[in-house]
């Protein structure tokens, strides 16, 4: 380790880099926060957490970093009061407490965003946070009036009257954050809070957490992205493996540093050095429209116009801000809605009004946005996982029969080959990290070798290493000939994988960014519909100009 990193033992934390003179005495002479010792945590076949230590001062924002299924979600769960420790001991304010359950843990004022939304689709934004705590402000005019304070406080632009699966994954994220918010919390747990925030979006919510911090309340953040962990953090803990390897002084660390603690390596680059771009189209997608009702019953365009064509061997990444129209453009292309209008071609073959297994069958692979929504059984085993989507294909099938015997030996072989650390095929989806559940779906859908791959967020919740192995499967693949739809809120990712690049803004392709030259800080300016130099807007699709009035979303 270079001599200017401050890499120290997890018992004797380092001082604030925020908090000098006064508050640092101030800071130093007050109850910890959090105090957590000797937490082990055991379940069938793993020992998620052995023997950690964590002191969590008041008043900070103390980053957790660590690979996919090191233990941080288990421990911070065991902290909300969702799972007991086996051993160990928690402190909340410098006393020793015992949560049973979650209502424990509110109680002391700790507050959890989990990285996997924990809302009701079919209640309202004002339902699901009153949702166990009517008390508080009633379920009517006081309740919505205090969300209302809240979300304007924040600048979390929440709506109390709108049906949470009218919502797209930023706006549900926000929606958690309130929530917390709103019963009062002074810890806060965010588990990759910025997966789906765009650059803009990131540095308005750091300004919130260090508002947060300046009001006395602490922040537990759980990230990936290095580079944003150094950027808000006053302390960081490493955890590898189950157990915590060190804390790092963020003033000093850097992010090569954090990652070689983690993981062992580098920092990865999702940098694509060559061309694979050929003159045979894989995708057409020409002039796709469709509507939704809105839940005041006014009908609007959630698709308008939407043309493009991919390649063999091309990556189109479409950047935009959650909400505008992404998810229902893959939705459309998997068949998964039905279009007002509008063709599709996979390959040769015209698959607009094809059902979804066929499109499958026919070459079409997705990683899907929500992994839990769409892309796995929960509480169905891994070599039950690996046969989802693919039930008639080899070697899941022989004939019109299901082969279980194949089905798991391929199971196997994708565990192997996409290291999805698990006990066993045996267990539940379920059961694995966030990390190694998306491990798991980007082999089942790479082992079919398809013609298509959608990715929608294709790295979301997994670490440095996992990220550099799905990006590497997708760059092998590509120089295969794969067409790929990339969408995705990392911007360097999208950049870095694209051949071409589209802005998405309400529905619409608005403009055409060259991966070569455009900067993450740029591309998140077009997507809110600001203008920006490095853009032009695309032919005959429809597109207008992104500024034309109305609210961001």
């Amino acid at each position: 380790m270079p001599p200017n990193a401050v890499i120290f033992a997890p018992t004797a934390p380092a001082p604030s880099a925020s908090c000098l003179g006064e508050c640092a005495i101030k800071a130093s002479s007050s109850p910890h926060a959090v105090e957590l010792r000797g937490i082990t945590k055991r379940f069938p076949g793993v020992v998620a957490n052995h023997d950690i230590d964590i002191t969590v001062r008041r008043g900070t924002v103390h980053a957790l970093v660590g690979e996919n299924g090191a233990g941080k979600s288990t421990l911070m769960k065991i902290l909300y009061g969702m799972q007991k420790p086996d051993e160990g001991t928690i402190a909340v304010d410098g006393e020793q407490v015992s949560f049973h359950n979650p209502g424990d843990a509110i109680a002391r004022g700790i507050g959890m965003v989990h990285q996997h939304f924990m809302l009701a689709d079919n209640l309202t934004v004002l339902e699901n946070v009153v949702l166990g705590s009517e008390k508080l402000y009633g379920i009517g005019d006081k309740a919505r009036a205090k969300i209302k304070e809240i979300s304007g406080a924040y600048g979390l632009g929440v709506r109390p009257d709108v049906l949470v699966e009218d919502l797209g994954v930023a706006d549900r994220q926000r929606v958690e954050i309130l929530k917390v918010l709103y019963r009062g919390a002074r810890t806060l747990i965010l588990d990759e809070p910025t997966a789906v925030l765009v650059p803009q979006e990131v540095d308005a919510l750091f300004d919130n957490l260090r508002e947060l911090k300046a009001e006395g309340l602490t922040v537990i953040f759980i990230s990936h992205k290095l580079g944003e962990v150094l950027s808000v953090a006053d302390e960081i803990t490493v955890i590898r493996r189950g157990t915590t390897v060190g804390n790092a002084d963020p003033k000093t660390v850097t992010t090569k540093q954090l990652a070689e603690l983690m993981v062992g390596s580098e920092l990865p680059s999702p940098e694509t050095r060559e061309s694979t771009v050929t003159d045979v189209p894989m995708l057409q997608v020409q002039d796709l429209r469709l509507t939704a009702t809105d839940p005041d019953g006014v009908v609007r365009a959630v698709l308008d116009g939407i043309s493009f064509t991919i390649h063999k061997g091309e990556v189109l990444g479409i950047a935009g801000v959650e909400g505008n129209g992404q998810s229902e453009l893959v939705e459309a292309i998997m068949g998964m809605r039905t279009l007002d209008s509008g063709a599709l071609t996979l390959d040769t073959a015209d698959i607009s009004h094809t059902p979804t297994r066929k499109r499958r069958e026919d070459g079409m692979g997705v990683i899907p946005e929500d992994r839990h929504r769409h892309g796995l059984l929960l509480e169905a085993p891994l070599w039950e996982n690996r046969i989802l989507g693919h039930v008639t294909e080899r070697p899941n099938s022989k004939g019109a029969f299901l082969d279980l015997k194949a089905a798991r030996a391929d199971t196997e072989r994708i565990v192997r080959e996409y290291d999805v650390r698990t006990p066993g095929i045996e267990v539940t989806a379920a059961s694995l990290s966030g990390g190694n559940q998306q491990k798991l779906i980007v082999g089942r859908e790479m082992s079919h070798h398809p013609k298509l791959l959608i990715a929608a967020h294709p790295t979301r919740g997994v670490d440095v290493g996992a990220q550099a192995q799905i990006w590497d499967q997708i760059r092998e693949a590509r120089h295969e000939g794969l067409a790929v739809l990339l969408i995705s809120a990392d911007l360097d990712e999208l950049i870095g994988l694209s051949d071409s690049l589209r802005v998405m803004y309400r529905g619409r392709l608005v403009a055409d960014a060259d991966p070569a030259t455009i900067t993450p800080e740029e591309l998140g300016s077009a997507m809110t519909g600001a203008a920006t130099g490095h853009l032009e807007h695309p032919h005959g699709n429809g597109a207008g100009d992104p500024a034309d009035g109305g609210e961001d979303r």
